[in-house]
């Protein structure tokens, strides 16, 4: 072993262990649907206060422009995507039992996928008045 050995990681540890390249795009993608939920939340915050009071029929209304529903399904879409991949950091961190982390990744999938479907469907059926 020379000495300048102990400067460079052994490939042995490294093996198996799978490409470094999917760490980025997760990164990437959670950062740009924070920035997108940043300025939707606004939006949706500012539609939210300006139907405070407001009737059943001139919500349904608002809701149904196009704008707003175009608008409202971007939101949706971006925060259970956020919600995903910032839990599935969560339990990458810290469930350590293989098993246990495979189950909670699938539940937190098609628990945000049956969510966002869902959200989306309802304001799909106001924006086209069904």
């Amino acid at each position: 072993m020379s000495r300048f050995d102990r400067f460079r990681a052994p490939i042995k540890n490294a093996r198996g262990l799978g490409s470094a390249k999917d760490g980025v795009h997760h990164f990437i993608v959670q950062r740009i649907t924070a920035v997108a939920l940043l300025f939707l939340a606004i939006y949706v915050v500012g539609l939210v206060v300006t139907l405070a009071g407001a009737d059943y029929a001139t919500a349904r209304a608002a809701v149904a422009h196009p704008a707003n529903a175009v608008l409202l399904v971007a939101f949706l879409l971006a925060m259970f995507w956020h919600a995903q991949l910032g839990l599935q950091v969560v339990i990458e961190d810290y469930v350590h039992t293989p098993w246990l982390a495979i189950a909670s990744q699938l539940a937190v999938r098609f628990a945000c996928v049956l969510a966002a479907l869902a959200s989306v469907f309802a304001v799909v059926r106001i924006a086209l008045g069904t």
